[in-house]
C-alpha cells in the first residue's frame, strides 16, 4: 500500500450463510473524499463494517491506513472516526458526557477527552446544548452529536453512513457544510455513504458504486461522467419530427418536451444535428454540451447492466432482477 491509498481490498468476500453480502470486492480508495453509492441492500453498510474490522471476513483481505483488516481492527478503529446510520447514542446521557466517553473508549485520558469534547461539540454547532440529555435532541442534533463522537480523537479517516438521513433542509445543509469543512479545511479523508446523490456530489470528488455486493464503478466522478457525453438542444416546434429524423440518422436521443439530449459520438454529431434540423425545418434555439449529474451517471451505468431505471429514486427504493452478464459488465465499467 502506498501513501496515496488509504484503503485497498483484495477479493473481499463476506457471506451470511448462503447469502453473499460482498462478492470479491476489490477497491482502492485514495486520500480525500469518496462517496459510497448503491441501492438499499447493496452491501454498503457491510463494506463499512468490514473496513472497520467489526465483522469477520469469509475470505480475501485488505488494508486500511496500512493496517490489516482481518487482524488489526483495533488499530484501524483508533485512527478512524465512524458515524453510523443506526442509533448509537445513550438517551439519558448529556451530550458532553457521551462525546467524552467516546474519546475514553478510544484510549484518551479523561481530562483530554473532556477538553476535546467541548471543542468538537462547538464545531458541530452544539455548544449551547452540550449539557442537555440526548433524549431531548432533535434528529439533526443527534446526527451532529454522532459526528462529534466520530471526531473527538482527530481521526485520519472519517466514515459517515447516511449522515443526512432524516434531516430537514436546514439541518441537512448544516451537516453538509460541516462535513465540507472537515474535508476541505481540516484536511481529513472521508468516506460518505448516502442514497442522496446531491449530497455525495457536494462533498466528494471520487465515488465507489456497488450493487448486490459487487463493485460496478469506482474512480473520479468527473472521469466517470465521461462515460456518455451528450449534446443538449432546445427546439421550437416540430420536436417530434426532429427526434424521429435524428433516430433515422442513427443518433441516440433522450427527449423531454422541447429539450433533447443526443449522445455525442465525436465532433461530427454537431453537424448531424444541424443537418437533421435543416431537413425537418425545425428551429434549434440553443445547443450546448450537457454536463451530466451524478444521477445521470447512475442511470447510465445501471442501464448498461440491464436494469430498467427511470430515476435514482426508483432504483434506491427497489431493485430489479439483473441480467446474467451484469457482473462482467460491471467490472468492465469499473
Amino acid at each position: 500500500m502506498t501513501e496515496d491509498w488509504i484503503i485497498q481490498t483484495n477479493d473481499l468476500v463476506k457471506k451470511y450463510g448462503e447469502h453473499v453480502a460482498l462478492d470479491s470486492v476489490n477497491i482502492s480508495v485514495k486520500t480525500g473524499a469518496t462517496g459510497l453509492l448503491g441501492p438499499n441492500g447493496a452491501g454498503k453498510s457491510t463494506l463499512l463494517k468490514t473496513i472497520l474490522g467489526l465483522i469477520a471476513l469469509t475470505s480475501g483481505g485488505g488494508k486500511v491506513l496500512g493496517h490489516d483488516i482481518a487482524t488489526e481492527g483495533a488499530k484501524i478503529r483508533q485512527r478512524i472516526g465512524y458515524m453510523p446510520e443506526y442509533d448509537c447514542l445513550t438517551p439519558d446521557m448529556p451530550a458532553i458526557d457521551q462525546v467524552r466517553y467516546s474519546g475514553e473508549l478510544l484510549g484518551m485520558n479523561p481530562f483530554a477527552a473532556t477538553q476535546r469534547a467541548h471543542e468538537v461539540l462547538e464545531y458541530v454547532g452544539l455548544k449551547d446544548q452540550r449539557y442537555r440529555q440526548i433524549s431531548t435532541y432533535s434528529t439533526g442534533m443527534e446526527q451532529s452529536a454522532k459526528l462529534a463522537c466520530a471526531l473527538i480523537h482527530d481521526p485520519d479517516l472519517l466514515i459517515c453512513d447516511e449522515p443526512t438521513n432524516g434531516l430537514d433542509a436546514r439541518s441537512r445543509t448544516f451537516m453538509l457544510d460541516t462535513l465540507f469543512q472537515v474535508v476541505k479545511q481540516g484536511g481529513r479523508s472521508i468516506i460518505m455513504s448516502s442514497h442522496l446523490m446531491d449530497d455525495v456530489e457536494r462533498i466528494c470528488d471520487r465515488m465507489l458504486m456497488i450493487h448486490k455486493g459487487q463493485v460496478i464503478a469506482q474512480g473520479r466522478i468527473e472521469d466517470l461522467k465521461a462515460i456518455d457525453r451528450e449534446i443538449e438542444i432546445f427546439v421550437w416546434g416540430g420536436a417530434s419530427k426532429l427526434e424521429e429524423k435524428l433516430n433515422d440518422m442513427g443518433q441516440s436521443v433522450r427527449r423531454t418536451g422541447r429539450v433533447m439530449r443526443i449522445t455525442r459520438v465525436d465532433d461530427s454529431t454537431y453537424g448531424t444535428i444541424i443537418e437533421a434540423a435543416a431537413k425537418t425545418g425545425v428551429q434549434i434555439r440553443k445547443m450546448q454540451d450537457y454536463e451530466p449529474s451524478l444521477e445521470d451517471l447512475f442511470i447510465v451505468i445501471m442501464d448498461r447492466l440491464g436494469y430498467t431505471v427511470k430515476s435514482s429514486s426508483d432504483l434506491l427504493e427497489s431493485t430489479t432482477p439483473a441480467m446474467d452478464n451484469a457482473a462482467n459488465q460491471g467490472r468492465q465499467i469499473a
